[in-house]
């Protein structure tokens, strides 16, 4: 098929099951292999009327016109990988999911919900099983020829997806039938909640988040506020479920104002009850020693000590017991491992930016995904690309603060959400108002972050504002300090707001250090400079210190 289907499609995805294993096992045979492979689902799909739109790694994307052309090409593609000889890395399983519905062009892509519903579908099956959504199911014209049949399997609550899905297997006498279980969030105890928005893009980070997490007992995902630890954290639980058969289990402290009720929360949620003979941290930790167990501590940074000692005396006596933190300071106990959440990955604001380019970049896909839920009438155009990649931008691809923008497009264009940026703490305050506070509105997530401060944090941190474009060490003990803050105070305090997740530490060209602030926690640390009335003071000094820079440096540039 030469041209992309509209209307109601059926969608066809596949992916190799345990590919990354094979690749590590067979190196040098996977090439070859996979070159196979899809030759094998190409033809399958293509003979049979379907659209290959996409290709990532060794998945396939393709959309049909008719259901039961989409049943076809699976079943001609299983069959061609059957017949397949493939030498030293054996025969390739693939799993692959069918769901029909309706999705938005753009481009030569697709985009919508139908779009996570079979990737949450496809991520449910085994290798060589072809699943069925009940869309399609309905849609199907009578009977299935070719010696097809379909097998009710039941209904699943697949991951990461707010309602069940009734899912039938695509039978034929020349497939394998019997499977093990679906893959869902129900074949493994946990208490994660139903997410009921969509998780977009950071599928590599994720990948990286569980190789971590497989080679340490603690693992604390860090950054500011809004960078979406939590639905990081979430999501890896629900990828990685299976793999402890005691469960995945969150404890939300966000809401706790007691430190000394962390130990309660844990024991609330595995259910432990406390004896009066026993503290309660080491009647938990003997319920845990045997258990093969994931806990979530989610929101740390205010009961950040409480939660390191906790989590200490849980793995040193608890050895099949792992621990994935979220916080906006680091626990700072031994044996962590600690990984600092990006930002979402942004177009060059510099480059012209059209309706199909936005879809290679995650906060301009959220911007997107977002803006539609708020408003159905939301496109996405040629002409309003670039205010959207400008938006994304200049919120530094924070999830949070694209979020609250894209809430704005029921009342505003994407152009009027990017010229009123000047004054996003004002703009940005439509959050959900189910949240936390400190969820529901831009100016909050950052106030939270400054309320942990200690006096001389926060005033370094706001003396730092001035800088817009990276400071060194140098330059911040020469323009930070004064009153409280003394220069010898300067390289212990800038830490402490790295640890925080407030100042960002990075390496330039000669491999010294370069310390740089979010654009919108800049714009918070000014206001607070100006508040105190200090702004111009260090300002000034801000002004002297390059002056004196570029008085030192003009000798060397004249001899250039």
């Amino acid at each position: 098929m030469s041209e992309m289907p509209d209307g109601i499609i059926t969608f066809l995805f596949t992916d190799i099951q345990g590919s990354t294993g094979l690749w590590g096992e067979y190196p040098d045979a996977m090439p070859d292999a996979l070159s196979l492979h899809d030759k094998n689902l190409r033809a399958g799909i293509e003979s049979h009327n379907g659209y290959v739109f996409q290709t990532v790694g060794d998945a396939f994307c393709a959309a049909f016109t008719a259901p039961d052309d989409a049943l076809s090409a699976a079943m001609d593609a299983q069959r061609r990988l059957l017949d397949e000889k493939w030498g030293e890395t054996g025969r390739l399983k693939v799993r692959m999911a069918i769901y029909t519905g309706t999705a938005q062009q753009r481009g030569a892509e697709y985009f919508g919900f139908i779009l996570y519903r079979i990737s949450r579908l496809m991520s449910a099956a085994h290798g060589d099983q072809i699943l069925v959504s009940q869309t399609t199911e309905d849609l199907l014209d009578d009977g299935l020829t070719d010696g097809m049949g379909l097998r009710d399997l039941g209904s699943y609550r697949l991951k990461d997806m707010r309602r069940p899905e009734q899912v039938y297997q695509l039978t034929h006498p020349e497939l394998e039938s019997e499977f093990p279980p679906l893959r869902s969030l129900e074949a493994f105890a946990h208490n994660l909640p139903i997410q009921l928005t969509s998780f977009v893009g950071r599928e590599s980070e994720v990948v990286e988040v569980m190789r971590l997490l497989a080679g340490t007992r603690l693992l604390t995902l860090t950054g500011t506020g809004g960078v979406g630890k939590t639905r990081m954290a979430l999501q890896v639980g629900a990828e990685l479920g299976e793999e402890y058969r005691d469960g995945v289990w969150l404890v939300e402290l966000a809401a706790l104002t007691d430190a000394g009720l962390v130990v309660d929360s844990l024991a609330s949620v595995l259910g432990v009850q406390e004896e009066s003979e026993h503290p309660l941290v080491n009647t938990v930790s003997d319920y845990l020693v045997r258990k093969s167990a994931l806990l979530i501590l989610d929101n740390c940074e205010h009961v950040v000590d409480a939660c390191a000692e906790l989590v200490d005396a849980l793995v040193r006596t608890c050895p099949e017991l792992r621990v994935l933190t979220t916080s906006r300071e680091v626990l700072g106990i031994a044996g962590e491992t600690v990984w600092q959440v990006p930002s979402l990955s942004l177009p060059d604001v510099q480059d012209s930016a059209s309706a199909e380019s936005l879809t290679q970049y995650e906060a301009t896909n959220l911007f997107i995904d977002r803006a539609m839920a708020a408003n159905p009438r939301f496109t996405v155009a040629d002409d309003n690309a670039s205010a959207i990649a400008q938006v994304c931008q200049r919120l530094d691809g924070i999830p949070l603060a694209i979020e609250l923008a894209a809430a704005r497009v029921r009342v505003l264009s994407v152009q009027q959400i990017a010229d009123r940026l000047a004054d996003r703490f004002s703009l940005l305050t439509s959050g959900n108002r189910a949240a936390l506070p400190r969820h529901q509105t831009l100016r909050a997530a950052v106030e939270w972050s400054f309320d942990l401060l200690s006096e001389p944090e926060t005033t370094l941190f706001s003396r730092l504002s001035v800088f817009s474009g990276g400071l060194t060490l140098e330059a911040a003990e020469e323009v930070g300090t004064g009153g409280i803050v003394e220069k010898s105070q300067v390289l212990d305090l800038l830490s402490q707001l790295v640890d925080k997740s407030l100042v960002l530490a990075d390496q330039d060209a000669d491999h010294s250090a370069r310390y740089t602030i979010l654009e919108t926690l800049r714009q918070y640390g000014h206001e607070r400079l100006s508040e105190g009335g200090h702004r111009e003071t260090v300002q000034e000094r801000h002004a002297s210190y390059f002056l004196d820079f570029a008085h030192t440096a003009e000798p060397e540039l004249i001899g250039q």
